[in-house]
């Protein structure tokens, strides 16, 4: 049989390209589990516990920055390099890698691998899906590419790095950067960097570019300049984006203002900076310029809400997306006002989208509470603290209160499991293992219940 034939067998194993997409990426934890296994991964040159190599292959792949271990310190340059591969194909999706593959061996994109790639990048139509993804693919690396210029230059000229590790510094956090991965080369992550805008700021940026979701991004580079034109996606997204930022921003910096163990120990400019660093982060980004666990709680409260919504949808953010409160928000709206029909602007939402939206949000909600109920029962940690880092890995946030790296194996085993659903998305995940998609040809009769 030859590769071509092994392969469309393999896929006609599946009933579902959604089957296809969860596959994937555990195939891919699995590879990247296996060469973190390896002794060239390691700093000390011996094999890395498998354990540790799982769980941090995993947090790569769902781009989440969770950890067990510290990045810099217990991986070889190899290792780190392996580290950046896997969050590079996970921020870019494995469909998405595997058909811009595809395009650009064979010139051609089948109906089914135009499937796969929908399933994966969130796209509504299959036409132009080739196209889409060489987009994707040429945005994604230029940013990449701009955002490590711009700090290699700061690393090298403020803070006299040799050129070459300038540059590797540079691509980096450019990469884990713009695929919200949170990977950083210092056991306190960018704490030290928290008066630096040169740091920060392009950081932050490449957060929120990758976060906003490729659709998005495209619009808005065709016609920013015109947002009435600006389809239902890109209104949704834009408009709770800059919500949340804002928000995030000033309740967090107004908690910790005078808090001595975070903001309270710089000026007043570098405050407000570090302050809308916090503020950005819970986009699911996982860098951090101040200590998560010298937090006040209501810091760590809306943190908690930011990291859940997360960012846009088909973008490198986690959480069940801005798009998903946006829509659900509509409907409230639509209830209270005694109406039928969602309207957002001139356009009606389906009821499809609407579901969906439910879903979402009680099943990542369900998720979250069940995993925190256990993960109490694995460490004397605080209940917040607790929820924070359920809610982190759920949402493949990446933010730390220190709790993850001091759980016992059985924990660290269900916060890589809350990642892996959170990355590939709970309606994704569990609709791949439906065994078939049903249309039911009648109606029933119907019967209203009491609510409320």
């Amino acid at each position: 049989m030859t590769r071509s034939g092994l392969a469309r067998a393999v896929l006609a194993g599946f009933r579902h390209p959604a089957q296809v997409v969860a596959a994937a990426f555990a195939l891919a934890v699995a590879a990247g589990t296996a060469l973190l296994s390896a002794p060239f991964a390691t700093a000390d040159g011996r094999p890395a516990d498998l354990l540790d190599a799982f769980f941090t292959a995993t947090s790569a792949v769902c781009v989440t920055g969770l950890a067990t271990v510290d990045t810099a310190d217990h991986w070889s340059p190899m290792g780190q390099v392996v580290i950046l591969a896997l969050v590079q194909a996970g921020g870019l999706g494995i469909m998405t890698l595997a058909t811009l593959l595809a395009v650009l061996i064979t010139g051609r994109l089948g109906l089914r691998a135009r499937m796969l790639a929908q399933a994966e990048t969130k796209t509504m139509q299959l036409t132009g899906l080739r196209r889409l993804i060489g987009q994707v693919a040429a945005f994604s690396l230029t940013a990449e590419v701009i955002t490590a210029a711009v700090l290699a230059a700061r690393f090298s000229a403020g803070y006299g790095e040799p050129y070459g590790r300038a540059a590797y510094l540079g691509v980096f956090h450019a990469v884990s950067a713009f695929n919200n991965a949170g990977f950083a080369l210092w056991p306190d992550s960018l704490v030290r960097f928290a008066a630096d805008p040169w740091i920060c700021l392009p950081i932050a940026t490449a957060v929120i570019v990758g976060g906003l979701g490729f659709p998005v991004v495209f619009e808005l580079v065709r016609s920013w300049r015109r947002p009435r034109t600006w389809s239902v996606l890109t209104r949704l997204t834009v408009t709770i984006t800059v919500l949340l930022l804002v928000c995030g921003t000033l309740t967090i910096t107004a908690a910790e203002w005078s808090n001595p163990a975070t903001l309270g120990a710089l000026d007043r400019d570098d405050r407000l900076l570090a302050g809308f660093f916090t503020g950005a982060m819970p986009r699911s980004a996982g860098f951090n310029s101040l200590d998560i666990a010298q937090l006040h709680p209501s810091s760590l409260l809306i943190t908690d809400a930011l990291m859940f919504i997360g960012g846009g949808s088909a973008g490198t953010a986690g959480g069940i997306k801005v798009t998903t409160l946006g829509v659900l928000a509509f409907v409230v709206w639509t209830e209270l006002r005694g109406e039928s029909r969602v309207n957002v602007g001139r356009r009606r939402l389906g009821e499809g989208v609407q579901r969906q939206a439910l879903a979402v949000a009680l099943l990542g909600l369900t998720l979250v509470a069940a995993a925190t109920y256990l993960l109490m029962l694995f460490t004397p940690h605080r209940l917040e603290l607790v929820l924070f880092e359920a809610i982190s890995a759920f949402a493949t946030a990446g933010l730390s209160a220190g709790v993850t790296a001091e759980l016992a194996p059985h924990g660290q085993v269900l916060i890589a499991l809350l990642m892996f659903i959170g990355r590939v998305g709970p309606l994704t995940l569990f609709s791949a293992h439906a065994l078939r998609e049903r249309t039911r040809h009648y109606e029933l009769p119907e019967e209203r219940t009491i609510v409320g």
